[in-house]
């Protein structure tokens, strides 16, 4: 499986972005998607996943109400919309592919849940 972000760039406060993932091979539509995020000298943290179906989203407490997955399985892509994005949020964005379906939420976050990841697209937010 090969991933490959795109969207990523400079926004000022308060913009928006739409990052994209697009996967390849024939097993997109069974696999747990997820985001994470490293900002410079820091860990890389958990964002947002999504089991296969959609049915099922976890987010970190530090993005709630502003950033919103989802994914198109007809399309092999997974989405990061980004809104009232803060300084903080600057970091490269990685897309990340686990070998289950559907996990627990706990597990959701955990980046050694997932088998596979892409090369990351760099965010910056401007104060």
């Amino acid at each position: 499986v090969q991933l490959v972000e795109s969207g990523g760039g400079l926004v000022q406060a308060g913009g928006s972005l739409r990052l994209s993932c697009a996967a390849s091979g024939r097993t997109f539509s069974s696999r747990t998607m997820g985001w994470f995020r490293q900002a410079p000298g820091k860990e890389r943290e958990f964002v947002e996943a999504i089991n296969w179906n959609g049915g099922t989203t976890y987010y970190a407490d530090s993005v709630k109400g502003r950033f919103t997955i989802s994914r198109d399985n007809a399309k092999n892509t997974v989405y990061l919309q980004m809104n009232s994005l803060k300084p903080e949020d600057t970091a490269v964005y990685y897309c990340a592919a686990s070998r289950l379906g559907a996990m627990g939420v706990m597990a959701m976050q955990r980046a050694n849940e997932y088998d596979y990841w892409g090369q990351g697209t760099q965010v910056t937010v401007s104060s």
